[in-house]
């Protein structure tokens, strides 16, 4: 029995997690611009939209915010597993990580 309670704990503190990087407007506007990327943003010197990511440096720009701002919304985003982030010469690239938002799709329908 405490390995179901121990399970269902930490599906909770999960969950949790990603409730609160979802809570704030900023990260929403992230997600939804890294879900078509080519749509919302210029192309880059390095990397590709798609498939490597859109720099950090676009991400700020399009916001209106610093790097140092955008680093703590990407880290939330990226601790709660919603974006994977991929370091490439001095840049950072964020891409979402549609496996694990289909999973937190999943576990939202489940706990309402």
């Amino acid at each position: 029995m405490n390995s179901i309670v121990g399970i269902m704990f930490r599906m909770q503190t999960r969950l949790g997690t990603t409730l609160r990087a979802l809570s704030n407007d900023k990260r929403l506007l992230i997600l939804g611009w890294l879900k078509d990327p080519r749509a919302h943003f210029r192309e880059q010197v390095d990397g590709d939209l798609v498939d490597d990511g859109v720099c950090g440096l676009l991400l700020a720009e399009k916001l209106r915010i610093s790097q140092a701002t955008l680093s703590e919304h990407m880290r939330v985003l990226v601790h709660a597993g919603l974006v994977r982030a991929k370091r490439t010469k001095k840049w950072t690239f964020y891409r979402r990580d549609e496996d694990r938002i289909r999973k937190v799709k999943g576990e939202f329908s489940k706990s309402l």
